[in-house]
């Protein structure tokens, strides 16, 4: 069974009878102690966005970091997730600042000591944000990926470091293009959960084959299935160059010496 449920109807999979069947939930439980056989999820969670950027930015040896976030929920989960991550990885969160129409505070951000901009931000916010923050470099989810608007856009958001999946930023990737593009969905994140569909279906195929140990090189990001039956997503990483996403190099590791 496949299902694209409310975390609602999740949880009540979760906590009541026993799930008889291998059942993919498009969405995810909060409680992460209660993994019942038979039930996996796959989501298109921001936290998990927000996680990974605040590890490739530890890697790329930024330490201090300002968020900028909005006043909606949807951010309001970027920055927790991102700030959680970033400080157990060891860094520091300097400040949290709210965007809004006054920019003149956003100007002052440019002389503190940060090393870092997390933008937890929509896509017409970052924008604006961007040209008031300078040098430093600064980092976001999809939040700030609307698709292919043009160049003018690309260059307001220059320098900024993203990840979203494949199925926007690799298009012509061998996984990703065998799949047919809908001529319907004139969105972004109507796309976006058009490449969830992909992706549901690829998995219910492997749990219906009885795979379980599952690495997927998806449209959506790489999968691995966890053991607690939730799919782990590794999504793509672009930095903004010139107009255009640009891919991301590896971060140099660290040496242990």
């Amino acid at each position: 069974m496949v299902g694209p449920l409310t975390k609602d109807a999740v949880s009540a999979l979760a906590f009541g009878e026993l799930v008889p069947v291998p059942t993919l939930a498009l969405n995810v439980l909060d409680n992460k102690d209660r993994s019942p056989a038979n039930l996996y999820m796959l989501s298109l969670k921001v936290e998990t966005e927000a996680q990974q950027i605040a590890r490739l930015a530890w890697q790329e040896s930024r330490r201090n970091a300002v968020i900028v976030t909005g006043s909606g929920a949807v951010q309001r989960r970027m920055k927790s997730a991102f700030s959680e991550e970033f400080t157990q990885l060891g860094g520091k969160i300097l400040s949290e600042p709210v965007f809004s129409t006054d920019l003149v505070g956003l100007q002052s951000l440019a002389n503190s000591n940060a090393d870092m901009y997390f933008l937890a931000l929509d896509y017409n916010e970052a924008r604006t944000a961007r040209a008031y923050l300078g040098p430093i470099p600064i980092y976001a989810t999809s939040s700030v990926h609307a698709g292919d608007t043009g160049p003018l856009a690309g260059y307001d958001l220059a320098d900024v470091t993203f990840v979203d999946m494949p199925w926007l930023l690799e298009p012509n990737h061998a996984a990703v293009m065998i799949y047919p593009r809908s001529k319907i969905y004139a969105t972004v994140d109507l796309e976006r959960l058009y490449a969830l569909g992909i992706d549901a279906w690829r998995v219910s195929q492997l749990l219906l084959a009885g795979a379980r140990d599952i690495f997927l090189d998806g449209v959506t990001s790489q999968l691995s299935l966890a053991p607690d039956g939730r799919f782990q997503r590794e999504l793509s990483a672009r930095r903004y160059v010139e107009g255009h996403p640009k891919r991301v190099a590896p971060a140099k590791r660290e040496s242990p010496w």
